[in-house]
């Protein structure tokens, strides 16, 4: 878990642009800098999204609940390359194609530990493959929960406290992608693996 906080992330201005760089961990002591980060959501035939509880050992924001995989990606390197590393880390799986569907630029402090998030971050969504099975490393990971979007929204007002802070916000643009007729779901027949 340390040797995570010692990374370099990628700072970028409001725009998105690239300035330079820090470490995880002095990225997230407050009062924060403006980072590149990643949520990813994974999306099953059924329409439902994954959702992990993060680890208890987490520096920010443990034993919420948040979308299926978060991360950032090092200095110069695509967002959803890096996504597809730290899938296979977080959860042991591979090889699933990711496109963005928005981008949630936000700040939340975490008030048990007092680390901060001040992310620009890409919202990511893949489409399972049929019988695919997961590894959750539970360094990382403590569960992991299916629910509809629509479910997941009323959870999100209901209990928000039980929800990493970024998580309404990102799936406002899961959302929004999904309701947007110019980007229909697949059909399981287009899915990777699919019949």
């Amino acid at each position: 878990m340390g040797s995570r906080e010692s990374h370099l992330v990628e700072l970028v201005d409001t725009s998105g642009v690239a300035v330079g760089s820090a470490t995880v961990e002095d990225a997230h002591n407050a009062p924060g800098r403006l980072h590149r980060a990643f949520s990813v959501f994974l999306i099953d035939g059924e329409g439902r999204v994954l959702l992990q509880q993060r680890a208890s050992v987490k520096t920010r924001f443990p034993l919420r609940w948040g979308n299926t995989c978060c991360g950032h990606p090092a200095p110069g390197v695509p967002p959803a390359d890096a996504a597809v590393e730290r899938l296979g880390e977080e959860l042991g799986v591979g090889g699933v194609p990711l496109v963005e569907v928005g981008v949630y630029t936000y700040f939340a402090e975490d008030p048990v530990t007092g680390r901060v998030e001040r992310e620009y971050d890409h919202v990511l969504l893949g489409r399972l493959p049929v019988g695919t099975t997961f590894r959750p490393d539970p360094t990382e990971v403590a569960r992991l929960l299916w629910v509809s979007p629509e479910d997941l929204q009323e959870r999100l007002v209901s209990d928000p406290d039980s929800y990493a802070p970024w998580l309404g916000g990102v799936t406002s643009r899961l959302v929004s992608h999904l309701s947007d007729s110019s980007h229909p779901p697949l059909l399981r027949s287009e899915w990777p693996g699919g019949e």
